[in-house]
């Protein structure tokens, strides 16, 4: 068999699970009303939770960071591509999210999954045991496996389990890392738990709060801010791609972690720095986030994911108890899940369908993503199709 033939059996083997992705392709803007393979649908689907990717003032502040700055960054940050804007990032983050620790500092990455990759294969290594949840995000998974540090999982966000597994570890170096707001299932962690686990056992807890940035806790802070929660034991992540509607993301922790991490992460140091202009354009966007504005989208927001719960409760199929802007419907099987994404497709709505390996087997869903750029409108046309929808013979 050639090399080629390989592949092709391994793609047929995909397709004939219903596993198969394919990309669609925007004509317009990211927007709650967009232009998708040039049909015009209400979008369910982005991580744009406030509405901001498309901002006027973003748009301009991009534009005059671009103008400012150029295009792109030119280099690595510790080989002249760390610009004024990466520093003042930097700072704006750390005074926005950082009330948890003592001397707070950020970093930024260009994107959510270096930071990660970053965070966990600094912090942790061979001498390291890493206590991970089991439906954290790919970039964590992959975090960890890097790290080469003793992976040990823990059931999803089972903290007796969890502690019981911390009690029998001998480890001199522990890190427990989670998901703030998990992204399939749209449930917060049990982070005050947690945080009382790791300062019991001396060990680091890393938070990805990349779905609750922007969008939980006071202005918007994150979810540590939300449970007040303080502690040198936190390593915060979050991202600028969802809430924030720009790109990239940031560390968070206490001084000395950030050095550390300025020092040793590989991903930090051997990559390009973003283009200045998007640091730009996310400290603009922090400023809408921590305003009066950004306080009307999350109230909207919040209104739409109620609605949003009490709609998908009356349905056939079984709701997760989300009370984030990530509704997932759970339906089951792969090529039912298929079918009502593509009748959802046809009332010109795009409710996306998610599949193993990215959920477990057997729960393939349905994933709403709200935004407060939905109208009260959005979500009746999303309930009526419901209704229609579920009469049909599909399950």
């Amino acid at each position: 068999m050639s090399l080629l033939d390989t592949l092709r059996e391994g793609l047929s083997d995909v397709e004939s699970r219903g596993l198969t992705r394919r990309r669609r392709t925007a004509e317009t803007p990211c927007a709650a009303h967009m232009n998708i393979d040039g049909r015009d649908i209400v979008g369910f689907a982005s991580n744009d939770y406030l509405g901001l990717a498309a901002h006027p003032a973003l748009v301009d502040a991009l534009a005059q960071g671009a103008r400012r700055y150029g295009a792109g960054s030119g280099g690595s940050h510790l080989l002249g591509g760390h610009s004024r804007a990466h520093v003042q990032l930097e700072d704006d983050v750390a005074a926005f999210c950082g009330s948890f620790v003592d001397a707070p500092r950020a970093l930024s990455f260009s994107t959510g999954y270096m930071a990660n990759l970053a965070t966990l294969t600094t912090l942790a290594g061979r001498n390291t045991t890493l206590f991970s949840d089991a439906l954290n995000h790919a970039s964590l998974i992959d975090g960890a496996r890097l790290s080469r540090a003793d992976v040990q999982i823990y059931p999803h966000g089972d903290i007796a389990a969890l502690a019981a597994m911390l009690d029998a570890c001998e480890s001199d170096a522990k890190l427990i890392v989670t998901d703030g707001v998990f992204s399939m299932d749209g449930n917060v962690a049990p982070l005050a738990e947690l945080l009382a686990l790791a300062e019991r056992h001396g060990a680091w807890l890393v938070v990805d709060d990349a779905h609750g940035f922007g969008v939980l806790g006071p202005q918007g802070r994150g979810v540590l801010a939300q449970l007040a929660l303080r502690s040198p034991h936190l390593v915060y992540i979050c991202t600028f791609g969802k809430a924030a509607g720009v790109a990239g993301a940031a560390v968070i922790a206490h001084e000395t972690v950030i050095e550390w991490l300025v020092q040793r992460a590989r991903p930090y140091i051997f990559t390009t720095a973003a283009p200045p202009a998007v640091a730009h354009a996310v400290s603009a966007s922090l400023a809408i986030i921590a305003s009066d504005e950004g306080d009307a989208r999350r109230a909207h927001l919040a209104s739409l994911i109620e609605r949003t719960r009490g709609l998908l409760r009356a349905t056939r199929w079984q709701p997760v108890d989300s009370h984030t802007a990530i509704q997932p419907l759970i339906i089951g099987d792969n090529e039912t899940t298929l079918a009502l994404a593509a009748r959802f497709q046809a009332e010109g709505l795009w409710v996306p369908a998610i599949r193993p390996p990215t959920v477990p087997v057997g729960t393939s869903r349905l994933r709403i993503s709200l935004s407060a750029a939905h109208s009260l409108d959005d979500l009746a046309r999303l309930e009526a199709a419901l209704g229609r929808i579920a009469t049909g013979d599909e399950a």
